[in-house]
This record gives structure tokens, C-alpha cells and sequence, in this order.
């Protein structure tokens, strides 16, 4: 999903009576403290039914079966869905089906429904203007593991491994090889220390050989926000060779944590 094409379509929507759309914004956070008995069912009922109240009383009968028939839809979106709900729900519907956006975000909104001729889009463009495509690099020696993601969601992993031995950046889908040893016994630590000279001596022209690259990657995936995570070092070695303009720097070995982690920690921490 592109969420920016999506919210320029739903903005350019304009309907006439009766016909309307409906905006739905549901707080499902199971983190939030007003949500631990699952109180997002009682708001959700609660929502919908005081559109049918109004309706009854002062809608048109068109405009009441328009309503009914979105209602409808959106009981069965989370009827089918709700066992794989995240922090959110945002759903945007027609009755006659030329307007439907749903879906699930791991990033939290305010709870609100609406029922009116366009989309109300302020909640999406705020989410959407906190969390753009966003690229993370975590650099840890040889490896150099890159994260797509974007509206708290990982979208991709990627890993660059240097071989040693050919000097060459080998790309990995999602995952990578054991690094260097570095066992704590007197032969393995002298060829740990043997390797860390080398590398030290080596680390500026390698990164340099393998920045082209995460330009490339950055430009296909259309990443609007690049964060660098890493040995300070490293890291000004890497984004003083890449071309592409680096938004915020995390001085931390993360490389091997969960992606879901180095999201929240790098994304969301000051």
C-alpha cells in the first residue's frame, strides 16, 4: 500500500446526498490503559449505532439504506479481521463500493467517526507525516543490515555481508551468515585481534565500496527518511560516502536485534 497516493485519491472524493462517506478511526491498542477489556468493541457499537439514531430520525430513506449497507461492510471487515488487529483501525467507505480503505496500523489514532459527503484524511496525513517510508541502516563490521519500513510496519529486511576473502558486498534476503569468531580462547582472540586490525585498517574503502549500494536501495524502495544505526565510526564512514542525505543518526550496536525493536527504538526515541 501506498498511503500517499491513497490519501490524494480519498481527498479528491466528492459525494452528493444521499449518498456520503464513512470515516471510521478506532483505537485498538491493547497497550492502551482504556483498552484492556477490549473497550474498543463498546466505542465501535456505540459509533455506529448513533449514525443509525440520527438517521431514523431525520436521515432520507435513501440515505438510510446507503448507511445500512456501509455498516454492513464495515461489521464484516472486523468480524474477519479483528484476531489480527494492531494499535488501529482506519476505514474509509461508500455504499456503492467506490470508496473503501481498510486497514490495520501498529501506529495509535484518536477514536472518531464520521458521516459526511468526502473523507476526513487529518488522522492518516499526521500518520503518515510521523512515519514516511523510512529506511533504517544498522552497520556492524561486515554486515550491514537494512530495514524497510514504514507507518511503524517492517515492510523488508536485506543484508550486505563483505566476504573477506573477495573483498566483494554479498546481498542476503532477510536474514545472514554468522560473522568473525571471536571466541574468548588465546589462539581465537589473536586471530579475532588480527581480523579487527584488518578491518579497521580496510573499513573506510569497503564502506566506501558498498555506499553505492545503499543509494540504490534507498532510490527503489522510495525511502523519504534514512536513520543510521551504529558504531559512531562506522556510521560517519557510511553516510559520508552515500549520496543520499542521512535524518538521524543512533549510535548503538543493534544489528542483531528484532526488527520490530530497532523500529520502535530507533524511530520513536529521542
Amino acid at each position: 500500500m501506498d498511503l500517499k497516493k491513497e490519501i490524494t485519491k480519498l481527498e479528491n472524493v466528492h459525494l452528493m446526498k444521499p449518498e456520503k462517506v464513512f470515516t471510521m478511526y478506532l483505537n485498538t491498542d491493547p497497550a492502551d490503559p482504556d483498552q484492556q477489556g477490549g473497550e474498543w468493541k463498546i466505542h465501535l457499537k456505540n459509533g455506529l449505532n448513533n449514525f443509525e439514531h440520527y438517521l431514523q430520525e431525520d436521515g432520507d430513506s435513501d440515505e438510510k439504506r446507503n448507511y445500512w449497507a456501509v455498516k454492513e461492510k464495515i461489521q464484516n471487515y472486523i468480524d474477519e479481521n479483528e484476531q489480527h488487529f494492531g494499535k488501529s483501525v482506519v476505514i474509509i467507505a461508500s455504499a456503492d463500493e467506490t470508496v473503501w480503505f481498510a486497514e490495520r496500523f501498529q501506529m495509535p489514532v484518536e477514536t472518531a467517526f464520521y458521516w459526511e459527503e468526502q473523507p476526513v484524511v487529518d488522522q492518516l496525513k499526521e500518520m503518515y507525516k510521523q512515519f514516511p517510508k523510512t529506511g533504517i541502516i544498522l552497520t556492524q563490521k561486515e554486515n550491514i543490515k537494512l530495514i524497510d519500513a514504514e507507518l511503524a510496519q517492517l515492510k523488508d529486511t536485506k543484508v550486505y555481508e563483505l566476504d573477506l576473502n573477495t573483498e566483494d558486498w554479498r546481498l542476503h534476503q532477510g536474514g545472514h551468515a554468522a560473522g568473525a569468531s571471536t571466541g574468548s580462547g588465546g589462539a581465537k582472540q589473536s586471530k579475532s585481534d588480527q581480523y579487527n586490525e584488518r578491518f579497521e585498517a580496510n573499513r573506510y574503502r569497503w564502506y566506501k565500496s558498498v555506499a553505492p549500494k545503499l543509494d540504490k536501495q534507498a532510490k527503489e524502495h522510495g525511502w523519504e527518511q534514512i536513520i543510521m544505526v551504529g558504531d559512531k565510526e562506522e556510521v560517519d564512514d557510511l553516510r559520508d560516502n552515500m549520496n543520499k542525505e542521512v535524518d538521524k543518526i543512533v549510535n548503538k550496536n543493534l544489528l542483531d536485534h528484532e526488527e520490530m525493536k530497532v523500529i520502535d527504538q530507533v524511530v520513536y526515541e529521542e
